[in-house]
């Protein structure tokens, strides 16, 4: 029977595990047999550099730590050599890595792993191994929402310098639609030019009238016979 320091140690372990558990985003737990020192330190190091926690377990003690978290079907898969990397931060870390850490090593698989504490199949886990690093994804989404960002800032660092809620209401929409609704008095100014202009039409007509008597007075001294 173990010595009640030794289960004391296996407490601590336990409780360890369960921590990492519920503080990472996500995890992948792996068979490690057959891999040599070298390719295991070498391993190691690009985890740690990823930000990945990397470390050999009993299958017992993790299987514990996953009931104790939620995580009870990665007991499925919990025999022969064990290790389990996790990420607190990076979805995609631990995944990426040792996928491709096993596909040039025979003997190192894949058994299983957990995304926001569900545990989640294989093929979940080699589609987390296809997307970009953190870094990645991070500056993608940077220099697609850049422009909108600084457009923004440029406009509250503006409405900040003007005077705070005043400046706001100054620049608000209805401001910019002003002039839109201005323009109805240009049109309605427009109506008296044209009726200014029908007097003086108006004022054309007597005076063609007024020719045609000319005319028809000219007309008697053309018709006086010389005798």
């Amino acid at each position: 029977m173990p010595s009640e320091k030794v289960l004391e140690q296996k407490k601590q372990i336990v409780a360890d595990l369960s921590e990492q558990l519920k503080s990472s985003v996500a995890g992948v737990v792996v068979d490690y047999k057959g891999i040599n020192v070298a390719d295991d330190t070498a391993l190691r190091k690009e985890l740690r550099e990823a930000g990945v926690k990397y470390s050999v377990v009993k299958n017992t003690l993790l299987g514990l730590a996953a009931k104790e978290v939620g995580l009870d079907d990665l007991s499925k898969v919990l025999e022969g050599t064990t290790a389990i990397a996790v990420s607190p931060e990076d979805h995609t870390a631990a995944a990426r890595i040792l996928s491709k850490f096993a596909s040039t090593h025979k003997n190192f698989t894949i058994k299983s792993g957990y995304l926001e504490g569900d545990v989640v199949d294989l093929a979940t886990i080699e589609s987390l191994a296809k997307l970009p690093t953190r870094e990645v994804l991070l500056a993608t989404v940077c220099n697609a929402f850049n422009a909108p960002i600084s457009a923004f800032a440029r406009a509250i660092q503006a409405i900040v310098d003007k005077g705070g809620a005043e400046a706001a209401l100054a620049n608000a929409p209805a401001k910019e639609e002003a002039p839109a609704e201005e323009a109805a008095p240009a049109e309605e100014a427009a109506a008296p030019a044209e009726e200014a202009a029908a007097p003086a039409e108006e004022a054309a007509a007597p005076a063609e009238e007024a020719a045609a008597p000319a005319e028809e007075a000219a007309a008697p001294a053309e018709e006086t016979p010389a005798e």
